[in-house]
């Protein structure tokens, strides 16, 4: 970052050819019944019916109708009508304050790591999938980066080769035995391409730096070669020169025709590196702004609307539950 002007503090956004910006257009893509599978509320697996063919114009991933409940209290609902789309090679950024829901909907989704009472559907490529448990969001192509890297997204005590590959052991096996040689090139090649510090393979990564810390963890959910990747807090703790890095490697995975869904608490990251910005306001989804259109100010007022029910248009015009800007006091 020595020298670079503060212009320059996040690279250049460039879309992979070929591919659409469905999502782009700032309206959420209509129902489709024949390609829904499941009735309402239902967990979205298409059970019961025959499973339809990938639509070539439907975004790669789309969630509709999202609820989620307190685990320790079902009466509260803490994700309410939640819906969002991303298209390969996009990246989509989930603005919102503290308690709004963000990190609720993202580890509902791939897992249902957090929650309970949980409905709604999950799209990809316009056929029903289910991501039920944390083993089918990843066979369907899902990976979740964690905000809170040292709790749940690394084990501190173990070697940095071991953290890389911890999430897609099969790739490292042959006959449900870890290739001790194939396990340690894996990593190696992660190491070099996502530039981690570090002395050695077999330095426990709790003693490198945190943004080199961050990258291992990117590197164990790249390793498992998702499609969609939620990337919750992508930046937190690192110095300046390590968040460009970070953006770096973001840019290079949506070159790579993946879908990245950006989580973050800092307005001029989300404004810096995403396509389009969603953002969440009391649980549910109060609009997004493409990134043309979109400014600190803009942001912040679907941040803090007031949700009361759903069926209202935001000032996208695309419908995600009613809203009531707070009026300003002098």
């Amino acid at each position: 970052m020595v020298g670079r002007p503060l212009s320059s503090r996040y690279p250049e956004r460039t879309r992979p050819r070929g591919s659409t910006g469905l999502a782009q257009t700032g309206t959420t893509a209509q129902a489709d019944p024949a390609a829904q599978g499941s009735g309402p509320g239902g967990s979205g697996d298409g059970s019961g019916s025959a499973v339809p063919r990938p639509r070539a114009d439907a975004p790669l991933l789309e969630v509709r109708d999202w609820t989620v409940h307190h685990p320790a209290d079902p009466s509260r609902t803490v994700v309410n009508g939640a819906a969002l789309t991303l298209a390969r090679g996009e990246v989509v950024g989930l603005a919102g304050l503290m308690g709004a829901g963000r990190t609720e909907l993202a580890m509902s989704l791939f897992g249902r790591s957090w929650g309970t009472r949980i409905s709604g559907t999950v799209l990809k490529e316009g056929r029903p999938v289910s991501t039920s448990t944390v083993a089918a969001a990843i066979r369907h192509g899902l990976a979740y980066v964690p905000e809170d890297r040292k709790d749940l997204g690394l084990n501190l005590i173990q070697d940095v080769k071991t953290n890389t590959t911890a999430a897609a052991l099969g790739r490292v096996s042959r006959h449900g035995v870890v290739d001790s040689g194939r396990e340690r090139k894996v990593a190696e090649e992660y190491r070099t391409s996502l530039r981690i510090k570090t002395g050695s393979l077999e330095d426990p990564v709790g003693s490198l730096s945190g943004g080199n810390q961050q990258k291992v963890v990117l590197a164990r959910w790249m390793l498992t070669d998702p499609d969609v990747l939620i990337l919750d807090e992508p930046t937190r703790g690192i110095d300046v020169g390590a968040k460009y890095e970070i953006y770096q490697i973001i840019n290079e995975l949506a070159q790579a025709g993946k879908a990245v869904l950006v989580i973050s608490s800092e307005l001029p990251e989300l404004l810096g590196t995403c396509d389009r910005i969603y953002a969440m306001s009391q649980g549910r989804v109060t609009g997004q702004l493409p990134r043309a259109q979109a400014d600190q100010e803009g942001l912040m007022r679907l941040m803090t609307a007031e949700t009361t029910s759903p069926g209202a248009t935001t000032p996208t015009g695309t419908a995600t539950g009613t809203t009531t800007q707070r009026k300003e006091t002098r």
